[in-house]
C-alpha cells in the first residue's frame, strides 16, 4: 500500500481515469491533487521512456511516490502508427477530434482495420526506486466515431464490437490498456516486500 502519491500528468481525462482505477485497486491510501511542476517534454522514443521522464521529473518536484504512464495507438496498417506520437498524432497542438479526423482520414478505405493500445506505467517511490509496467489491449478502428464516452481516440477503437466511447467507465476500467497496466502495477507491487 502506498501512503501518498501524486498522479504525474497534467491531462484532467487521463488523471480522473488513474484515479478510478486505482481507487478500485486499493493501491493508495491518498492520493494528492494540486500540485504543480514544470511541464516534462516527451522526448524518447518509447512508451517507457516517456512514462519514467514524466514520473521521474514528477517524483523530483513533488518528493511524493509518482506514477505516470505514456500510451500509444499502434495501427498495423499504418506500420505501428501513430505509437509514441499518439497524443500529437495531428500536430503539438492538436485536439482529440484533430487526432481521431487525422486517423479517420488515414485510413479511408482501408480494410485491415487491426489495432492496438498500449500504455506503459512507471512508477517512481521516494527513495527514486522505479518500476515499469505495460497493459495492451487489441482492437480494430471503426470508420467513424460512435459513442459519447471516453476521451482521446476512444470512439474510433473497438474491442468486441463497441468502441471505448460506447462503454460505460466500469465496463472500461474492466478490460482498457491503462487499467491492465495498472493492475500489473498493483500485482508487481504486492510481490515486493519492499514497497509495501
Amino acid at each position: 500500500m502506498i501512503d501518498r502519491l501524486v498522479v504525474a500528468s497534467k491531462n484532467p481525462d487521463k488523471i480522473a481515469e488513474v484515479e478510478q482505477v486505482l481507487a478500485g485497486l486499493g493501491l493508495v491510501r491518498e492520493i494528492v491533487r494540486g500540485l504543480e511542476w514544470p511541464d516534462v517534454a516527451e522526448t524518447e522514443l518509447t512508451l517507457v521512456g516517456n512514462a519514467l521522464l514524466k514520473a521521474r521529473a514528477v517524483q523530483s518536484a513533488t518528493g511524493l511516490t509518482a506514477v505516470a504512464d505514456d500510451t500509444g495507438l499502434e495501427v498495423d496498417a499504418l506500420g505501428g502508427e501513430p505509437g509514441v506520437h499518439t497524443a500529437r498524432y495531428a500536430g503539438p497542438d492538436a485536439t482529440y477530434s484533430d487526432n481521431v479526423t487525422k486517423l479517420l482520414e488515414e485510413m479511408e478505405g482501408v480494410k485491415r482495420r487491426s489495432a492496438r493500445f498500449k500504455t506503459a506505467v512507471a512508477l517512481v517511490d521516494e527513495h527514486g526506486k522505479e518500476l515499469t509496467v505495460e497493459g495492451v489491449v487489441e482492437g480494430e478502428i471503426t470508420t467513424e466515431r460512435r459513442g459519447e464516452g471516453g476521451f482521446g481516440y476512444d470512439p474510433i477503437f473497438s474491442v468486441g464490437g463497441r468502441t471505448f466511447a460506447e462503454m460505460g467507465p466500469d465496463e472500461k476500467h474492466r478490460i482498457s490498456h491503462r487499467a491492465l497496466a495498472l493492475r500489473a502495477l498493483a500485482a508487481a507491487l504486492a510481490t515486493d516486500p519492499g514497497r509495501r
